[in-house]
């Protein structure tokens, strides 16, 4: 399947083919949940999201990977080297790593903004020094970085049938959105690295800090004030989804059944947390093989109506098509 991607993404350099791979298969490993909603976008389409991905991904793994064993300072400097060899490679179409060569072959290739690659280290090199957050704000300001440019650099991928300044707000959201499910699953893990993710003030307000997190983790026993405020952080997350949702429609046609698929898929994510008591100090919450197939099997229907739709409106004579210029997007 991956010939046939590069074949459709134009992507005709042996080596540039090899780093798209790479991506692909970074894509694969770490990011089962993204990597099933990808598999529902134009095959054209694909390699770009992989590489967008594999950069973050990357990236991500110099700061937090538990196996890694460098001090933060070391962290730091590879982090740099990161830095350098995608400001190069965003020049020159070089790079040393495969994910930089792929990254930067795709901001060419879609007029990606280089601003939003450095906003997003900007937020990784944070990762080395800040391990709190005092209330939303900041955290939501950390999150442009890290989680909303990742939604604006989607945007010239994936197409937009309004003006993309539009469709931005949203986008970012969605990425915002994502990012604090995987806050919230992961909160005992972050703890393990010494971060919280969750809004000081946040917890502050059911009675819950650091300590008492540290403790919960350490002893698996659980506390009615850490599962409140674990309830209200979902119900912000479910704000922040509803927040991203109307973009969706501001999609081109053909990827809307992906990210719909990725938009239920990831709220699966806080609906298993739920289910399972809140236990997310304990262990991570994951979304049933089923249900995962439930919804990629949705979105392959979707995908089948909004290409019938294509065809349709193909076929149409040109008085016919401008009767249902009125009717706006297919949902």
């Amino acid at each position: 399947m991956t010939r046939r991607e590069l074949d459709a993404a134009g992507v005709a350099d042996p080596a540039l083919r090899a780093a798209y791979s790479c991506c692909r298969e970074l894509n694969a490993r770490h990011g089962k949940t993204y990597f099933l909603a990808t598999r529902l976008l134009p095959v054209e389409h694909r390699s770009a999201v992989h590489a967008l991905y594999g950069f973050a991904r990357w990236a991500d793994d110099i700061v937090d990977d538990l196996e890694r064993r460098e001090a933060p300072c070391e962290r730091d400097r590879l982090l740099k080297c990161l830095e350098g060899d995608l400001a190069y490679a965003l020049r020159s179409g070089g790079g040393d790593e495969p994910v930089v060569r792929a990254v930067a072959d795709t901001a060419a290739r879609y007029g990606i903004d280089h601003a939003l690659f450095a906003d997003f280290l900007t937020s990784m090199r944070d990762d080395l020094r800040v391990t709190d957050y005092p209330t939303y704000a900041e955290l939501r300001a950390y999150m442009h970085g890290s989680a909303a440019v990742i939604g604006l650099q989607m945007l010239p991928v994936l197409g937009t049938v309004v003006p993309r300044e539009e469709a931005a707000p949203h986008a970012a959201a969605l990425g915002v959105a994502f990012q604090l499910t995987n806050f919230l699953r992961d909160v005992g893990e972050d703890l393990d690295r010494g971060r919280v993710y969750l809004p000081a003030d946040l917890l502050a307000a059911h009675g819950v800090d650091r300590e008492l997190l540290e403790w919960s983790r350490g002893t698996g026993r659980r506390d009615p004030r850490i599962r409140a405020a674990l309830v209200a952080a979902e119900a912000m997350t479910r704000g922040v989804y509803r927040e991203a949702e109307p973009g969706i429609a501001m999609l081109d046609p053909r990827v809307r059944p992906c990210i719909r698929t990725a938009f239920t898929l990831y709220g699966g994510i806080l609906d298993a947390i739920a289910e399972q008591g809140y236990a997310v100090l304990h262990r991570r919450a994951v979304v049933s093989r089923r249900r995962r197939a439930a919804s990629a099997a949705a979105g392959v229907v979707h995908i089948a109506a909004a290409r019938w739709r294509t065809r349709e409106r193909r076929r149409m004579p040109h008085a016919g098509g401008a009767a249902l210029q009125g009717k706006g997007p297919a949902q």
